[in-house]
């Protein structure tokens, strides 16, 4: 397997993960306890953890998704981003749940929530499987996070490298290239 990435170690395992995953869900499940939530996850980053997550919550939740797309050449610099799948459920009146795989700077998880506000929801809190406190640069509402991470290029469980490697059922740290 010559196109096999080159991981420099495992991260978080898949017994870690289910772990974390269980404890999320847990947790979610009684704050949310009596009240009408749905869970949008952010794709296509974020689709193994969010499935996951679903089946922990163990109370009725509505399920979506959302794809977002970067604007060559000014994504990375303002947060700015472009909604490529929108979505099917309505919102408004309900408490929303962002799930994202993984939260740097905040600056398109902020314009995805300023884009979701508009449509009247009780509120919007996000989970995020991973999140880089260092890195930072807005405010986000993280209710919920499973792990700190430093700057490091991960593969694996939801995030890839050039579309590959999503599948992997581990988190990796990638060799610096």
């Amino acid at each position: 397997m010559s196109d096999y990435p080159a991981i420099r170690q495992i991260l978080f395992t898949e017994e870690t993960l289910r772990n974390k995953v269980a404890e999320l869900g847990k947790k979610i499940s009684e704050d949310y306890r009596d009240k009408e939530l749905v869970l949008i996850a952010v794709l296509k980053g974020s689709m193994y953890f969010f499935a996951d997550l679903t089946r922990a919550i163990d109370i009725p939740v509505g399920v979506d998704m959302i794809s977002i797309g970067n604007i060559p050449d000014t994504t990375s610099q303002t947060g700015i981003v472009r909604i490529t799948k929108d979505l099917d459920l309505s919102i408004t009146g309900k408490h929303v749940l962002v799930v994202e795989d993984i939260i740097r700077t905040g600056l398109t998880t902020a314009y995805l929530i300023q884009s979701l506000d508009v449509r009247k929801p009780i509120d919007i809190k996000v989970c995020t499987l991973l999140y880089d406190p260092d890195r930072m640069l807005i405010n986000v509402p993280i209710a919920y996070y499973g792990f700190e991470v430093k700057e490091s290029w991960m593969v694996g469980y939801g995030m890839d490298i050039g579309e590959k490697w999503r599948n992997l059922p581990y988190i990796g740290e990638l060799e610096h290239r």
